[in-house]
């Protein structure tokens, strides 16, 4: 096969801990072609969705001393090449947060890309829909309690009902922005107005969650399924699990109930053409549904020694 990946600067990627490296190293491992470029490399030539493509090739991670250790010099690039995309097997759309204009556009190009042809992972329409907070929302039955709003005053009734909450921007990844609010804070109104940016766009307020203090888990799904997971448990006066602050990892299991959340979301994941997607589950309730480039393959790897990235190339080469 031959797989093209649309991602930021490979500089700026950790070997150890990315997920989009994890599956470009599993393409390799199986024999398979991999491509990547940036979103500035993608064009629209006579109606078709065009990249520059730069063939790649990576010295994989290996595991030392319970940990992934990668050489300095990871990965190799080839020269770049104008191509139909169509010409791909298939193309993994891994360009982090935050989704900005520019970000819309790329997926308008994808678009164009026919699916009898080349699959596109996840499918651009979905990735426009679901934004990884507000889409959460469509299965409030397996969420906390939860309000949007940009309101001073409903968020802070919110908060005195529930004693304690957690503010997150609509648009935030990797923990960015997350408050947790009490009634008593002297600071409230100006947190909320910092995050509201004066009243301008809503936020998402959920009831704080107490089980948060053994873990936020991160369940990947591949086409609807749960494939792995692995705990983010906060560490120090941190109360975020997420990696990119600090949350330190633990492997897990998948529970009957966070079973039961799976099957509530994966239906509406496959008919959004979300093939790739990380949920987390806090005590038993659903947080979050990331869908743009969601992270823990490396991870669950580890703990578990298994590929979560050989799951996805052998699903794709099952698809024909």
């Amino acid at each position: 096969m031959k797989l093209a990946f649309i991602l930021d600067p490979l500089p700026r990627l950790d070997p150890g801990h990315d997920s989009t490296v994890a599956i470009m190293e599993a393409a390799q491992r199986l024999g398979h072609e991999v491509f990547v470029a940036e979103l500035q490399h993608l064009s629209v030539i006579e109606g078709k969705a065009w990249a520059k493509l730069f063939p790649l090739t990576l010295q994989p991670v290996v595991l030392e001393e319970g940990l992934w250790r990668a050489a300095p010099d990871w990965y190799e690039v080839g020269a770049g090449e104008w191509r139909d995309l169509e010409d791909m097997t298939a193309v993994f759309m891994r360009k982090d947060p935050p989704v900005t204009v520019r970000y819309l556009y790329a997926t308008y190009i994808l678009e164009l890309i026919d699916p009898e042809k080349t699959l596109v992972i996840n499918q651009p329409q979905g990735l426009r829909e679901a934004n990884e907070k507000m889409y959460t929302l469509q299965f409030y039955g397996v969420m906390p309690e939860t309000l949007v709003s940009l309101d001073k005053e409903l968020i802070r009734d919110f908060v005195e009902r529930h004693q304690a909450a957690v503010l997150k921007p609509l648009g935030g990844k990797a923990g960015e922005g997350i408050l947790f609010l009490e009634p008593g804070d002297r600071n409230f109104n100006s947190l909320v107005e910092i995050s509201t940016h004066q009243g301008q766009e809503p936020v998402m307020v959920q009831r704080f969650l107490p089980e948060a203090k053994d873990g936020d888990k991160r369940i990947i799904l591949l086409d609807g399924e749960p494939i792995g997971a692995v705990n983010r448990i906060p560490t120090g006066r941190e109360f975020r699990g997420n990696m990119a602050v600090g949350g330190r990892v633990a492997p897990t299991e998948i529970t009957p109930r966070e079973r039961e959340i799976c099957q509530a979301v994966g239906p509406k994941l496959r008919r959004d053409g979300l093939y790739f997607v990380g949920i987390d589950v806090i005590g038993g309730y659903l947080t979050e549904v990331n869908v743009t480039s969601p992270t823990g393959i490396r991870e669950i790897d580890r703990l578990g020694g298994v590929s979560l990235g050989e799951r996805v190339i052998n699903w794709l080469v099952a698809r024909g």
